[in-house]
């Protein structure tokens, strides 16, 4: 198995009108006509003994590096791998539900309409990955006539991507061009990276037929790599900017996953409170706003302004790899306070939903 750098940064929750229709709809719903509202942890929770060790996973599994991810060890729809035909792709991904990294390889896949099956992993104690040598999610474990397993969000998708394209290549053959390369970060610590993980390994004539212009493909690469290190890192400092909704979030990951009746409490209530304060660390580290919001209707709107008036998406009339990732990191807010205030504020609104359309599609 490959490895890569941690991966679990950050997540919100979903909101509720996706499962039916609700009777009072997210305020960017019920705006005037005309009216312009928008278009279509760094560190772990210090502690000790079990309810230490429960905040710190219910933290990690909400984002880790960047924020927070679902808390759930509920298994989510099930895209059953043997509905594929004989000799095609047989998939498995191990992931936090609203992990935006996790969010991202969803949101590829089922663009695709890949088959695969989802397997939740309990963030406290992960046995659902103790195979892995490689304790982070997104995993995705794919079988195209010979098992492997794939790390790193950016590298699952360049990776199956490239295979979807050119199918001269094996996907281990595919793979083996994404090495990692063991690095250090700012704080001394080891980890593993892929400089080219946002590269599509194609031929010349392939890549002409998917890329027809340079700048395309140079477009797309610069914006998947802005998704990871740029957008995401907001997602964190606006689900938990005051008390009010750091306990929401927190709220949301005690009703999805699964905690006893103590465990909900004290991951409710201590949790809310630790990534509340963990959050304003985040804001100073990324050299955020005082109002953070800010920041995010700032990052959205300049996206909204590379797709431009003339396209329905970066890709064109479909989107690309970059459609998929930036959707992918901001729908794990939804539901939540800052998710509505960003379709209030912006112009994402009418991208947002055409990215909805195709997808569902």
């Amino acid at each position: 198995p490959l490895s890569a750098r941690p991966q679990s940064k950050m997540a919100g929750a979903g909101r509720a009108w996706r499962a039916g229709t609700l009777l009072l709809p997210p305020a960017w719903r019920l705006r005037a006509p005309g009216r312009a509202f928008g278009a279509a942890a760094g560190r772990g929770i210090s502690g000790s003994g079990g309810s230490g060790r429960l905040v710190l996973g219910a933290a990690f599994a909400l984002g880790g590096g960047a924020g927070l991810c679902l808390a759930a060890r509920q298994r989510l729809q099930e895209h059953s791998a043997t509905e594929l035909p004989a000799g095609s792709l047989q998939l498995t991904l191990y992931q936090y539900k609203t992990c935006p990294f996790c969010s991202k390889v969803r949101a590829f896949l089922d663009y695709h309409g890949l088959p695969y099956e989802i397997v939740e992993v309990n963030p406290i104690m992960r046995k659902e990955i103790k195979f892995s040598s490689y304790r982070k999610v997104p995993i995705l474990l794919a079988n195209a006539g010979s098992p492997l397993q794939l790390n790193d969000s950016s590298v699952i998708i360049s990776a199956i991507k490239t295979y979807l394209i050119s199918r001269r290549n094996s996907l281990e053959e595919i793979v083996s061009f994404y090495p990692p390369v063991k690095t250090m970060t700012e704080r001394g610590k080891e980890v593993f990276e892929y400089e080219n993980k946002y590269w599509l390994m194609l031929d010349e004539k392939e890549t002409k037929r998917v890329y027809p212009v340079k700048e395309v493909r140079v477009e797309e690469m610069k914006w998947r790599k802005w998704a990871d290190d740029w957008l995401v890192h907001l997602i964190s400092p606006n689900v938990y900017r005051t008390p009010k909704e750091a306990l929401a979030s927190f709220d949301y990951i005690v009703r999805e996953g699964k905690f006893g009746t103590l465990e909900g409490l004290f991951a409710k209530y201590v949790g809310a409170v630790a990534m509340f304060f963990v959050s304003k660390r985040l804001k100073k580290r990324h050299q955020l706003r005082e109002d953070v919001r800010e920041d995010l209707y700032e990052a959205v709107n300049e996206w909204v302004k590379a797709v431009g008036k003339n396209r329905l998406f970066m890709g064109g009339n479909q989107p690309n790899l970059a459609d998929l990732a930036v959707y992918g990191v901001l729908r794990v807010m939804e539901g939540l306070e800052a998710f509505d205030d960003m379709m209030v504020h912006t112009n994402i609104q009418p991208w947002y939903e055409r990215m909805e359309g195709v997808i569902q599609k």
